[in-house]
């Protein structure tokens, strides 16, 4: 029963938080791991997300945000929600990894960043990892993407928040709102192939592109927290 509410308390944070989105969920998550379109974009990543602030409240993420365009509409903002698969999750410092897929058609997109959630009773802590790269998808195949090391440190001055200051007690006892998140992307497919094939048989034998996302920007992820 308790569980049960956790997950309601996350949702319902999660919508307080996102607004109107698609929720969509990841290519090969059926059981079956059945390929994808060849007319589509996929793209692999991997991330870890950590909290050496507080390191006894580390977040789980919940879903990527990815949008399309402007994001007038509810259809142009897509939620890609976590499955089992996504998941190789710790309570320790070391913190969780992730091993997200996106299916795009063509057109211009941009990551926007993870919601994730901490919960270590009866504290709960709500986290938002941006990551703000473009993605323009032109041609159909599998591409690799990189992967978001994300360490949420003690934040000082201004820094952006890790989290939304609401709640005021549970946000900055989890360190939610009183860290921000340092961000390095990197190419590891040396060791990432290995775990995405492992965990997606359909990969195998198939052919997968390099195309690393650039270094995150810390400056404009300044500017896109201060103004939302």
């Amino acid at each position: 029963m308790f569980s049960k509410f956790i997950n309601t308390a996350a949702v319902a944070t999660f919508f307080l938080l996102t607004g109107c989105a698609t929720q969509t969920k990841m290519p090969f998550s059926g059981p079956d791991n059945a390929a994808v379109n060849a007319d589509k974009s996929v793209y692999l990543m991997t991330a870890t997300i950590k909290n050496i602030h507080r390191t006894s409240h580390q977040p789980k993420a919940i879903v990527m945000h990815v949008e399309k365009g402007e994001a007038k509409e509810s259809a142009d903002r897509i939620n890609y929600t976590m499955d089992a698969l996504a998941k190789a999750e710790t309570d320790t410092p070391a913190g969780s990894t992730y091993y997200l897929r996106m299916e795009l058609d063509k057109g211009e997109y941009v990551i926007r960043g993870i919601t994730g959630m901490s919960s270590s009773f009866p504290i709960h802590g709500m986290f938002f990892t941006p990551i703000h790269a473009k993605l323009v998808p032109t041609t159909p195949g599998i591409f690799y993407l990189g992967h978001v090391e994300a360490v949420a440190r003690k934040r000082n001055e201004n820094e952006f928040k890790a989290g939304p200051s609401i709640p005021l007690i549970d946000q900055a006892i989890a360190g939610a709102s009183t860290s921000t998140f340092d961000i390095t992307i990197s190419d590891q497919w040396a060791s990432d192939e290995a775990s995405f094939k492992s965990r997606f048989p359909v990969l195998n034998g198939t052919t997968i592109q390099k195309s690393i996302l650039p270094a995150f920007d810390r400056e404009f992820a300044q500017q896109w927290w201060a103004a939302h």
